[in-house]
């Protein structure tokens, strides 16, 4: 159980927070009982500011808006597609353009579980400052983080973060209980500035470690009969008979998929004439590597053409799949950057060289013969190097706060650029992108057990996208007050798509695919009585169309009831939250590259998610109380997240958050 092996984790933090609580409550105090620090006195600084010559930093969140939500527990708050569990490999829901050109990996499903190094939060307190948060569930889910920061001296401080995400398999009646994904992050940062602030550095280095245990979905148990004739299935033969959980069959039972992420960011920025000319570098050199192990092979056919079953082919080996890549990337970004009340700018160029490596077991067609039991050999299947050349820039204009103009681009040297324009005029603004980019490296070149491809003939996907937006904020109707309302609407053409097929092959559409995107979201108070309602329409993700595949109504409301108790010592939050997501053919997943690809028999019904949850804050401490798919047996006993992949069953939700500032 994942409760036993982190009980000494668990003992040492309950030490910690009667070490630290006496202190806490204080909030550090004078000999007069004043407070001194506390979250009005600590502030958080992101590289963004800094590149905009600013360090006035942004105040602590202690809000509980968010606490009880998941999509909120992880580093990317999109809507996702995943595999049901926490910790399983996802993909945005909703369509997103791309800004990303030149040599990138192409291997992202466990991306929402890994900082990004450029939004890594600095801390300027004038105390220590730490916290930590758990949250639990009673089917397995796990998200833990702790976070130490202090200034050793006035323009310096150093912090140190350790995160850590799991949770247990819920199908699979053989180890229904046994972990399914094991998440690690260690994080080390640091911020320092010169006493005249003419000089700024911001540091980090991450390490990450991911290992997802791959069940390959469901596998429906059926059984054959012929009576006078006619032939019978029985058994699970309908997607609605699926919802057993623990007692339902997986297609792999030995096969894991394991991510490795190293980082080391830096941005350093000097001014050489005040804010209106600033100097800056960054320097980026990360690696991934990812190991897609199964040792489990199960063969329909050894005499001619050898077979398995749940992979769609054999290229080398018969008797286990051992395919690892590792992906090497250096950058180094040099600009100027300024700003007055008026103007902004920054322009730079950047360099890159990376490297990708490729390695796979070595073929033998002899194996089935024999399966393996010790000395699995690889061969290196593909190596190549690349360098890449960037130049961009960003320009923005403000006028008295009543209208602003903005433009922003990039180019990479041979034919990949995207270029963006943007104009505000008080509520009303509208925005322009066209992009062409480049296949990923993934979708270029790939040799491994199950698949090979070299697409060296793919062409540049390019899009145009035009958006119009509205931000308002309503007046006061009698008690309903603190209406804000935000609407927009987006028109995106996409050429020469790039996706990965039915086969699991990546595949370029000759089509132009259209897609209209509508949001809006209205939030409101009636008395103590709090709304916040969102959805996202798009047309152009339908089932009958190739390449993208969307919901086209996704959305997520919230209603909650909040107030003091207990002469105001404790602030309480008690709702509910209902997320939907309307019928789509979402994508299959390959555990063995990585990719959720397209596929035609599967469709995901339409399904609300409802959730009910009590928040509550007392002083530097918050916790929620959450039940979560309430509504299981309702319409249906159960949803599908992907293909024969089942979302969690109801379960009880708790999660505790600790600031400490002494």
């Amino acid at each position: 159980m994942i409760w036993t092996r982190l009980r000494p984790l668990a003992v040492l933090l309950v030490v910690l927070a009667l070490w630290g609580a006496p202190g806490t409550r204080a909030q550090v105090r004078d000999d007069s009982t004043k407070v001194l620090y506390g979250p009005k006195t600590t502030r958080i600084i992101y590289e963004a500011e800094v590149l905009r010559d600013s360090t006035s930093g942004t105040p602590l969140d202690t809000t509980l808006t968010r606490w009880p939500q998941a999509r909120f527990w992880f580093h990317d708050t999109t809507f996702q597609q995943d595999l049901g569990a926490v910790g399983t490999a996802s993909r945005p829901l909703l369509y997103q353009p791309n800004y990303q050109l030149g040599a990138r990996f192409g291997r992202n499903v466990f991306d929402k579980y890994a900082r990004d190094a450029t939004t890594v939060p600095y801390y300027d307190s004038r105390s220590p400052y730490s916290f930590f948060r758990y949250i639990q569930s009673g089917a397995g889910e796990q998200v833990f983080e702790i976070s130490y920061s202090r200034s050793l001296k006035k323009n310096f401080s150093v912090g140190l973060a350790y995160e850590r995400i799991a949770s247990n398999k819920v199908l699979d009646p053989v180890r229904s209980r046994d972990g399914l994904v094991e998440h690690s992050n260690i994080l080390l940062f640091g911020r320092y500035q010169t006493d005249d602030e003419r000089y700024h550095l911001l540091i980090n280095f991450s390490n990450v470690r991911h290992r997802a245990v791959e069940q390959g979905g469901i596998r429906p148990v059926t059984t054959t009969s012929i009576v006078d004739g006619e032939t019978f299935i029985e058994g699970e033969n309908r997607p609605q008979e699926l919802f057993k959980y623990a007692q339902q069959k997986v297609n792999l039972s030995q096969a894991v998929n394991t991510e490795d992420r190293d980082e080391l960011y830096f941005t350093q920025t000097y001014r050489l004439l005040g804010r209106g000319l600033t100097a800056y570098h960054t320097f980026d050199a990360k690696r991934q590597y990812n190991s897609y192990y199964d040792k489990a092979l199960t063969l329909r056919n050894t005499f001619y053409q050898p077979d398995v079953l749940y992979y769609p082919r054999v290229l080398r080996n018969t008797a286990a799949i051992l395919d690892r890549a590792e992906y090497r990337q250096v950058e180094n970004t040099v600009g100027l950057l300024g700003r007055t009340d008026a103007v902004e700018y920054r322009i730079y160029s950047r360099f890159r060289n990376a490297s990708l490596v490729e390695q796979s077991l070595k073929s033998n067609q002899q194996l089935y013969q024999a399966p393996i039991s010790t000395g699995l050999e690889l061969e290196e299947v593909h190596n190549e190097n690349y360098f890449n050349a960037f130049v961009g820039g960003t320009a923005a204009f403000n006028y008295r706060k009543i209208y602003a103009i903005e433009a922003a681009g990039e180019y990479k040297v041979g034919n990949e650029y995207w270029a963006q324009a943007s104009i505000r005029t008080g509520p009303l603004s509208a925005e322009a992108l066209v992009n062409s980019y480049s296949p990923t490296l993934m979708q270029q070149e790939h040799v491994g057990n199950n698949y090979e491809w070299h697409n060296d003939s793919l062409n540049n996907t390019s899009t145009q996208q035009l958006t119009g937006r509205l931000r308002l904020k309503l007046p006061n109707i009698g008690i309903l007050t603190d209406q804000r309302f935000e609407a927009s609407a987006s028109v995106a053409n996409i050429i020469n798509l790039v996706y990965y097929g039915t086969d699991g092959r990546p595949t370029q559409l000759s089509a132009t695919r259209n897609l209209l995107i509508v949001y809006a979201r209205h939030t409101a108070r009636l008395g103590r009585v709090g709304f916040d309602n969102q959805a996202t329409y798009t047309r152009g993700g339908e089932a009958d169309k190739e390449g993208i595949r969307i919901p086209s109504l996704v959305s997520n409301s919230r209603v909650y009831y909040e107030s003091y108790i207990f002469r105001k010592a404790l602030f309480t939050q008690v709702g509910a939250e209902m997320y939907f997501q309307s019928r789509f053919q979402a994508y299959n997943y390959s555990p063995s590259t990585q990719q959720f690809y397209q596929q035609e028999t599967f469709s995901i019904r339409p399904y609300p998610l409802v959730d009910v949850f009590l928040s509550a804050d007392i002083k530097t401490v918050s916790v929620f109380l959450k039940v979560a798919y309430l509504n299981q047996g309702v319409l249906d006993n159960g949803y599908f997240t992907t293909p024969y992949y089942t979302g969690y069953p109801r379960r009880f939700q708790f999660g505790v958050k600790w600031n400490f500032f002494n």
